[in-house]
């Protein structure tokens, strides 16, 4: 929805005053090709429509001359026929770059690029991290997510968006919320407002409700945006902030607004993360909040949920989570969450600001996972990607209740067999793998091994240990890792192999991590490698195909 400038919002965010270049484009193309380079400063760049404003980042334009590292695009599709007006605080001759077409510099090798991650989402262009927003809504699975379109930088957050049947093939979408003269739209959840209690719809078109933090001059605060078209297009609520959290404390961290349906007591609940933990705030419209209880020891992305126990739909506990995966069991009345554990984490690694999806249809009865990972793409005009959609269960393990996480089923899909075989010793499973290809399409491998003797054993790929259990010292990759079975030498896992990232899956998900994928440092090769003699008792290795 575009939104007229008042002067002191734009003197606030120093959009105005300071450009020295502008140019008046006719739009006659779907989209503005932007040529990027990756040194020097960043300048503000505006897109106008008369007076008002269509959104606004800081960019590093190519100048003229200036050879562009690679090119984002921005989709003009909405303004086909008319005019808008570029501002920009940099040279003139950057704008004169900017050209116009039906399809984006770049568009005809998308997803074949060298470093693109295969079978993980990632962005066709510009940074991602947090996804934002999951949410099963008539036979779609939303993903949004924290999305600077103009470069490979964090920054300029807007809610980038893609939909999915299966969750595992993606269609990436428009912005969903762009930046705005109030500052950026930081992460947050959806709902479906199946009953109209936010008055923003009706019974028979409910209204999909997107909370976010806003990120402006004044700290950051909590809005609401509704889309009455399955998400495709957005309007800001005209109220915004709804709970305004600004300063708070004297922090500006409040953020991050998880909110979902409490059954029990008829009304919904917003987990926030304020200054030290998350906080609990219940409406009964999804307007207007009233906080109820915090819980400090969480940083940012907080999540709360219920699960049953040993899938006993008779006796559950509830999780609270935060950014680092790191995570509490207790009980949880609607208003208050009591911890009955101390803090644990299932996953380590790459792994951050993990979500879950909301309106999973009951039938279902799943609760499914993304997470982000941070991981760079070296001369790739895009950064990060989400991890592997998992199902998280409880399960009574020997030192009590503890979380786990495995790849959905859907992911099944993706995988070919090439290599079967049971109790190999070590040598007699290298040799099979060698004809196991590492340089082309995705690999899993599935495995138990046992080790004779409690020291270190595991797997190298291309010349780099990526697996090392070291039963000495009862760690995995350098961290600590207790086996269920305290006497047992042995360790089942499921690993996953794209162009820049290895995710493995432990013991029927006790535990996970997601490395990056080095360079080759020797033989282009899978194998097992141990101190002592080692047994594979288990092994199946598949490929994996593209999502794209």
């Amino acid at each position: 929805m575009l939104k007229r400038f008042s002067l002191s919002v734009l003197l606030l965010l120093g959009l105005t005053g300071m450009f020295a270049a502008e140019r008046l484009v006719t739009i006659h193309s779907r989209y503005l090709n932007l040529p990027i380079v990756e040194e020097g400063p960043q300048c503000k760049l505006m897109f106008r429509q008369g007076d008002e404003l269509v959104t606004w980042c800081r960019i590093r334009l190519a100048r003229e001359g200036e050879k562009p590292a690679y090119w984002m695009y921005y989709d003009v599709q909405a303004y086909r026929g008319e005019k808008l007006l570029l501002d920009y605080e940099g040279e003139a001759s950057c704008l004169e770059n900017i050209t116009q077409s039906d399809e984006w510099v770049g568009q005809e090798t998308v997803y074949t690029e060298a470093y693109r991650p295969q079978f993980h989402f990632s962005t066709r262009r510009g940074w991602i991290n947090d996804p934002n927003g999951l949410l099963y809504y008539d036979g779609e699975y939303h993903l949004f997510y924290q999305h600077n379109p103009f470069g490979v930088e964090w920054g300029n957050l807007n809610w980038g968006h893609a939909v999915s049947r299966d969750l595992v093939h993606w269609t990436e979408l428009p912005e969903a919320l762009q930046m705005d003269e109030t500052g950026e739209m930081y992460s947050g959840s959806a709902v479906v407002d199946y009953e109209n209690v936010s008055g923003l719809g009706s019974k028979e078109r409910p209204a999909m409700l997107a909370f976010y933090t806003l990120q402006g001059q004044h700290g950051q605060v909590q809005c609401l945006a509704y889309s009455l078209d399955k998400g495709r297009t957005w309007t800001k609520y005209g109220k915004n902030p709804i709970v305004d959290t600004a300063m708070k404390g004297g922090t500006w961290h409040n953020r991050d607004p998880k909110v979902f349906w409490y059954a029990p007591g008829k009304h919904w609940v917003m987990v926030l993360h304020e200054k030290d933990g998350h906080s609990i705030y219940n409406s009964t419209n999804l307007l207007d909040w009233t906080w109820t209880s915090h819980t400090p020891g969480f940083w940012e992305c907080p999540e709360l949920f219920e699960l049953p126990v040993d899938g006993d739909s008779a006796r559950t506990k509830w999780v609270m989570s935060g950014a680092s995966g790191t995570y509490m069991i207790g009980t949880f009345d609607g208003k208050r969450f009591t911890p009955e554990t101390g803090k644990y984490y299932y996953a380590t690694g790459y792994l951050y600001a993990p979500q879950t999806f909301n309106n999973v249809p009951a039938a279902d009865g799943r609760r499914i996972q993304v997470s982000w990972a941070s991981i760079r793409h070296a001369g790739m005009p895009f950064t990060g990607m989400m991890l592997l959609p998992v199902e998280l269960k409880l399960v009574t393990a020997k030192d009590g209740i503890r979380l786990t996480a495995l790849p959905v089923k859907e992911v099944e899909q993706l995988l070919t067999p090439v290599l079967k075989a049971d109790s190999l010793t070590m040598d007699e499973a290298n040799e099979k793998l060698k004809h196991v290809a590492t340089d082309g399409k995705g690999l899993c491998v599935k495995a138990t091994i046992r080790l004779t003797h409690p020291t270190n054993a595991g797997l190298e790929l291309d010349g780099n240990r990526i697996l090392d259990y070291d039963l000495n010292f009862n760690r995995i990759n350098g961290m600590p890792y207790s086996p269920d079975d305290f006497t047992s030498l042995r360790l089942s896992f499921d690993m996953y192999i794209d162009r820049n990232s290895i995710e493995a899956f432990f013991d029927g998900g006790r535990y996970s991590f997601t490395n990056d994928r080095k360079a080759a440092a020797g033989d282009r090769l899978l194998k097992f490698w141990s101190l002592e003699e080692l047994a594979v008792e288990k092994l199946e290795v598949f490929t994996v195909d593209s999502i794209w």
